[in-house]
C-alpha cells in the first residue's frame, strides 16, 4: 500500500510535538491507519533554528510551495492567524491535499468558506486541536451528537485565564500579581490581550456554537469580556455566595413564543456556585459542560493547551483524515442548515451581581430599588455594608436581559447618592 506524505505548516511548541510523535509512533500510526505516512516537508519562517529529531532535508521556507507539491496527502496547519494560513489550506485544497488545522482565529473567522473550498475539492477539513486541545470536543459534537439537539454549551476554554482567576480566588493575589505568575509560568505570553480579553475564547465559542447548532457562527457574532476588570473584591463577593468566578464561553439555543429558534454566543467571567461542576476545574484546565435533549448532561475535561496534548488532538485527525483518503471517502463537512439566527447580547436573560458604591444615609436603598423596578429587573437578595461615610450595596438580581440591566445600570449612574458602580458580573451555573 501506498505511503501517505504529509506537510507540517508550522514547527513551533505544537508542531515540533506533532513532528516527534509522528516519528517515534511511525508504526502505531500506520497500523491505526491501515498505510505508513511519511513527514514529507516541514514548513518554518526561519530555516537556520535547531530542530532536533527533523532532518534539515525536510525543512523549508516556501511554504507556499510546500502545499503545492502534488504528491502531498495532508497539510498540517499549526502556523496560527488568518494569513497566509487562509491562503496556504486553500491552495491545498486546490491541490488535492486534505487539511488539519489547529487555527480557531482562522476558522472563527473564515470557517463558512474553507469548508465550501473542501467540499467543492473533495478533501477534508478537520481541527479538533482548535478548541480545547487534548479534549475531544468537536468530534463528540459533530458526529457522536449528530442525532441529538443540542441545547447549551458551557465551558471554560481559555487555560490561562483559568489560571489567573483560579489564583485570585485561592491566593487573594490581585489581576496583576495573578497575571504575572501565569507569565513566568509559560502560561501566558509576553502580549496575553487575547486570552485575557477574551478574543481566544470568543473564537472558540464560535466554532462550538456552530456545530452544535447547525448554524454559521462567526467571532464577531459572540459577544465578548475579557477578565482584566475582575477585581479582589469580586472574587470575595463570590465567595459570600459560595460562588467562584470563571471566564465563560456560554453558547445557548432559545425558543420564542411563537416557537421560532435562534441562539446566542458569549464570553464573559461570571460567577458560578461551588456546586457546579465547572467551578472545581482548577489551574491551567479546561472544561466544557453540554446539555442535549436525549444525551442530557455531559462534561468533558483535561488540559486545553500546550505541546503534547494539542498535538494529541492534531494526530487524532491526521489518522482520521489519512483513513478516508485510504477509503476515498470524506468525513462529514459543515452542517449549517439549521440557519439560527444569532441573537445579540441584549436579548440574553440571566442573573446580575451589581456592586454600588453609595452615600450613607437613609432612603438610599428605596431610590436604588426604584430604578431596578422601573426597568424590570427584580431584586433576589441586598447586601450593605457602612464605611466612613459610604456604603457598599451588593444587589444579586433574577434573571432579566442584559438590555434592562444595561438601562438600569445607566439611570444609577445618574443618581446623586450613587458614587459609582463598582463592578458587574453575571451569575450562571444555577
Amino acid at each position: 500500500m501506498r505511503t501517505l506524505k504529509v506537510a507540517l505548516l508550522g514547527c513551533g511548541v505544537v508542531g515540533t510535538e506533532v513532528a516527534r510523535i509522528m516519528t517515534t509512533d511511525a508504526a502505531d500510526l500506520a497500523a491505526r491507519i491501515g498505510a505508513p505516512v511519511e513527514l514529507a516537508g516541514v514548513a518554518v519562517r526561519r530555516a537556520n533554528r535547531p530542530r532536533p529529531g527533523i532532518p534539515d532535508h525536510l525543512i523549508t521556507t516556501d511554504a507556499a510551495e510546500l502545499v503545492k507539491r502534488g504528491d502531498i496527502d495532508v497539510v498540517i496547519e499549526v502556523i496560527g492567524g488568518i494569513e497566509p494560513a487562509r491562503s496556504l489550506i486553500l491552495s491545498a485544497f486546490d491541490n488535492g491535499a486534505s487539511v488539519v488545522s489547529a487555527n480557531k482565529a482562522l476558522l472563527a473567522a473564515d470557517g463558512a468558506a474553507l469548508h465550501g473550498a473542501a467540499a467543492k475539492a473533495g478533501v477534508d477539513l478537520y481541527y479538533e486541536a482548535a478548541v480545547a486541545g487534548a479534549i475531544p470536543l468537536i468530534r463528540p459534537l459533530r458526529e457522536s451528537l449528530a442525532g441529538d439537539k443540542v441545547n447549551r454549551v458551557l465551558g471554560i476554554v481559555n487555560g490561562t485565564t483559568n489560571f489567573i482567576l483560579d489564583k485570585m480566588d485561592s491566593t487573594g493575589a490581585g489581576y496583576s500579581e495573578a497575571l504575572e505568575e501565569a507569565t513566568a509560568l509559560g502560561y501566558a505570553e509576553a502580549d496575553p490581550t487575547a486570552d485575557v480579553e477574551g478574543f481566544d475564547a470568543a473564537a472558540k465559542a464560535a466554532i462550538l456554537a456552530g456545530i452544535a447548532f447547525h448554524s454559521r457562527v462567526t467571532a464577531e457574532n459572540v459577544f465578548r469580556e475579557g477578565i482584566t476588570e475582575v477585581t479582589a473584591a469580586d472574587i470575595a463577593s463570590a465567595k459570600a455566595m459560595n460562588s467562584v468566578v470563571k471566564l465563560l464561553a456560554i453558547c445557548e439555543r432559545s425558543t420564542a413564543a411563537d416557537g421560532t429558534e435562534s441562539v446566542t454566543a458569549r464570553v464573559h467571567p461570571a460567577m458560578i456556585p461551588l456546586t457546579h461542576p465547572l467551578a472545581n476545574v482548577r489551574g491551567a484546565y479546561n472544561a466544557v459542560f453540554v446539555e442535549a435533549d436525549a444525551a442530557g448532561q455531559l462534561m468533558f475535561y483535561g488540559p486545553g493547551a500546550g505541546g503534547a496534548p494539542t498535538a494529541s488532538a492534531v494526530l487524532g485527525d491526521l489518522v482520521a483524515v489519512c483513513r478516508n483518503k485510504l477509503g476515498g471517502a470524506t468525513g462529514p463537512g459543515e452542517s449549517a442548515y439549521a440557519q439560527l439566527t444569532v441573537n445579540p447580547m441584549d436579548d440574553v436573560v440571566t442573573r446580575y451581581h451589581v456592586s454600588l458604591d453609595v452615600a450613607d444615609k437613609a432612603g438610599v436603598l428605596a431610590q436604588v430599588a426604584t430604578v431596578f423596578a422601573e426597568h424590570g429587573v427584580s431584586i433576589d437578595t441586598v447586601r450593605q455594608q457602612g464605611r466612613e461615610g459610604d456604603a457598599s450595596l451588593v444587589v444579586v438580581t433574577h434573571r432579566a436581559t442584559d438590555a434592562a440591566l444595561s438601562a438600569t445600570v445607566s439611570e444609577l449612574r445618574t443618581l446623586d447618592n450613587v458614587r459609582g458602580v463598582a463592578s458587574i458580573m453575571r451569575v450562571e451555573g444555577e
